[in-house]
Formats: C-alpha cells, sequence, structure tokens
C-alpha cells in the first residue's frame, strides 16, 4: 500500500490527463459538455474511479456515458504513458450526483426563504392574539412581602 499523499497526487494528475484528452483528444460526438469533478483511486494504485457531470438532458447524459465508455482505453492508455506508474491503473467513469444534489438543496433553502419572507411580512401588520404583555404579572399581595401558603410536606 502507499501513502496517502501519493495516492492522491496520481489521483489529481488522472484527473487532469482525463480532463484535457476529453478537451483536446477525444472527438467522439456523442460527447456533451463533459466536466470531470473528481478522481479517487485504490489504495494499490490499481483502479481510478473518475467522477464526471454532463449539462444537458438524460439522453445527453446516456450518450456522454457511452462515449467515455467507448473511449476508456484510449484515456486509459496515456495515463499509463504520462504518469509512468508500474500499473496503470483501470478506470471507472461513474456520473456525479453531487451537482444534482447541491441543486435541490439549493430549491428547497430558496423555498424556505420564500416562506421565511411571506411569514415575515404577514407579521408587518399583525397584532397579538389577547393581552398586548403576555407574561403573568406577581400578585399584589406578593410584592408587598406576604408569604406565600407553602403545603406541610408531612
Amino acid at each position: 500500500m502507499v501513502d496517502a499523499a501519493r495516492a492522491r497526487k496520481l489521483a489529481d494528475r488522472i484527473q487532469q490527463i482525463v480532463a484535457e484528452m476529453l478537451e483536446r483528444r477525444i472527438k467522439d460526438p456523442r460527447l456533451g459538455f463533459v466536466t470531470v469533478t473528481d478522481t479517487r483511486i485504490t489504495a494499490d494504485l490499481r483502479e481510478a474511479t473518475v467522477f464526471y457531470t454532463v449539462f444537458g438532458s438524460d439522453a445527453e447524459r446516456a450518450d456522454s456515458a457511452a462515449a467515455l465508455e467507448s473511449a476508456k482505453g484510449i484515456i486509459r492508455s496515456e495515463v499509463g504513458r504520462q504518469t509512468g506508474v508500474r500499473f496503470t491503473p483501470t478506470l471507472t467513469f461513474k456520473h456525479d450526483p453531487l451537482p444534482d444534489s447541491a441543486r435541490q438543496l439549493d430549491d428547497l433553502i430558496n423555498a424556505a426563504r420564500a416562506r421565511d419572507a411571506e411569514v415575515a411580512r404577514k407579521a408587518e401588520n399583525a397584532s397579538y392574539a389577547g393581552e398586548a404583555d403576555p407574561y403573568r404579572k406577581p400578585d399584589e399581595a406578593f410584592e408587598e412581602g406576604a408569604e406565600l401558603r407553602r403545603e406541610d410536606p408531612a
């Protein structure tokens, strides 16, 4: 096993190589607007998972996934040539669900902000139900120094 720093460096280098290959050398028309978001590599440096996102519809995502699978061999050979490691890692391409999750969270936060603004707008002209001061006031007898009645614990 290798140390984590070396594995991280190799994963970052693989990410750069794959992104460069997709941008400059892979000319598959099925390949849409693909962004390589992350790369993870196993501790033995034998398998690398490349996470990507595709800007577009589900059909464009499927086409891009097929294009990545067909170009996997060319990309892997370039990774081996540029990294110079003894064993070139096997590449696996996975669609990254993180941006979709982040978009859903943003939508939920925006909806909550809209509801908060609506509540604040309604509260501007609202008045309290009941008395203006909802807190209990102490008895006048207690203020004058009268003792509270206590029941005998016996």
